[in-house]
């Protein structure tokens, strides 16, 4: 393994931190999010249009630039470091990949095009850590296994366990697929042009979780947004009345289950690149206000103990990239289960340094004013979202069967 970055690699964290620095400041950050859509537009087709970043790891085939996940991930390092608030997460790193994998090539010739355009905005409508297999086997019930809850699927006609639910006398019925249920916590769910609803489908008799795309202005879907503790990461509630969808691919029968959790641990190994370039970023903050705030006549990062403690935080987050790095790398190799630990000592590591950027800034430090608490409310919520790290750490080892007691011959 070569731990070096290409020339090319270079070039593109260089152009996205450049077009970030002059787009997207603390202000900027701050209005974009106020706005109904939760990002700014004018952003996001700058980073389309001038930089391809949502077709970044897309084959050229399709539109992208041709790259890999690791060139994404080492992009989305520099939008993490300054909060960028766009719907490049959902639709480039959840749904693209997972199109590019169980699409029929008429669905990939039509969605993926558009996405790396910066065109068409998606999301993936499934609780992130357990449909990713992140913090479990999401081979669980988390789609509701037949029984109520989470997103249900069916058949359009017909009857059994297959037969639609009933419609009102007289309605046209189009054939195909028909989902029913609830989905909380979805990232841009509000606002995405269409949605990969992960519904469960066939009750107990032929149990199995399938994908579906679902147009953002489809009759019966009722999108609400949500208060979210890191307002940078909008979320919403998707409620599914009786809602056609079309089934991603041509076979009910793939392996749905194993590509998520593919997406899931390269997904894993993103946000612990971008968990890193916001931890560098809070360090940065903090190093630059310590050097000019004084106490006693000299400056606070003068005395010995507030050097130990950045210090600390440097060493934590300088192992947290080499982990992310190596996750990004492993991601494109088929290295499993390295993902989830990246993202754990990466979520693990910005805690930190936001914590101590707060307390090292005073009585600013956690004012609605100052940068600090964003960074902060950032390593909880991705915590709540897709962990926390005890349980990213915990189901690594699990799949590892790292405590399994050995069996011994008598």
């Amino acid at each position: 393994m070569d731990a070096r970055f290409t020339a090319e690699q270079d070039e593109i964290r260089r152009a996205v931190r450049e077009l970030l620095r002059r787009r997207c400041g603390p202000e900027e950050s701050r209005r974009a999010v106020d706005t109904p859509a939760g990002y700014d537009p004018a952003l996001w087709t700058a980073l389309a249009e001038q930089l391809g970043l949502p077709g970044l790891a897309l084959p050229e085939a399709y539109g992208g630039v041709g790259c890999s996940v690791t060139e994404l991930a080492l992009a989305c390092e520099e939008t993490g470091r300054v909060l960028a608030p766009t719907p490049l997460l959902g639709t480039a790193v959840l749904v693209a990949p997972l199109v590019l994998a169980l699409g029929t090539e008429r669905q990939r010739a039509d969605l993926l095009p558009r996405i790396a355009s910066g065109a068409l905005t998606a999301t993936l409508a499934a609780p992130p850590g357990a449909a990713l297999g992140l913090t479990g086997d999401n081979r669980a019930e988390w789609a509701g296994g037949g029984r109520a809850g989470g997103v249900q699927a069916r058949r359009s006609g017909g009857a059994g366990a297959g037969a639609r639910p009933s419609r009102p006398e007289g309605q046209p019925h189009a054939p195909g697929w028909r989902l029913y249920g609830e989905v909380d916590q979805v990232l841009d769910g509000h606002s995405a042009d269409v949605l990969l609803v992960a519904a469960h489908a066939g009750g107990f008799a032929r149990s199995r979780t399938l994908l579906f795309l679902v147009p953002g202005d489809a009759p019966g879907l009722v999108r609400t947004r949500q208060r979210a503790l890191d307002a940078t990461r909008p979320q919403a509630r998707v409620q599914l009345r009786d809602v056609e969808a079309k089934l991603l691919g041509d076979d009910d029968e793939a392996d749905v289950l194993g590509a998520l959790a593919r997406t899931g641990d390269a997904a894993a190994g993103v946000l612990a690149c971008e968990a890193v370039g916001a931890g560098a970023r809070v360090l940065e903050m903090t190093v630059e206000y310590v050097k000019q705030r004084e106490q006693f006549g000299r400056p606070v990062g003068s005395f010995q103990a507030v050097k130990h403690r950045l210090a600390d935080v440097y060493v934590q987050l300088q192992a947290a990239r080499s982990a992310a790095y190596f996750a990004a790398w492993a991601a494109v190799h088929d290295e499993r289960r390295v993902g989830g630990l990246a993202l754990a000592q990466a979520l693990e590591a910005l805690h930190t340094a936001a914590a101590e950027g707060i307390q090292l800034h005073g009585g600013i430090g956690f004012t609605w004013e100052h940068e600090a608490q964003r960074y902060f409310k950032r390593a909880t919520a991705d915590g709540l979202l897709f962990g926390p790290a005890h349980r990213l750490r915990a189901h690594a080892a699990d799949a590892a069967r790292l405590f399994e007691r050995a069996e011994v011959s008598v």
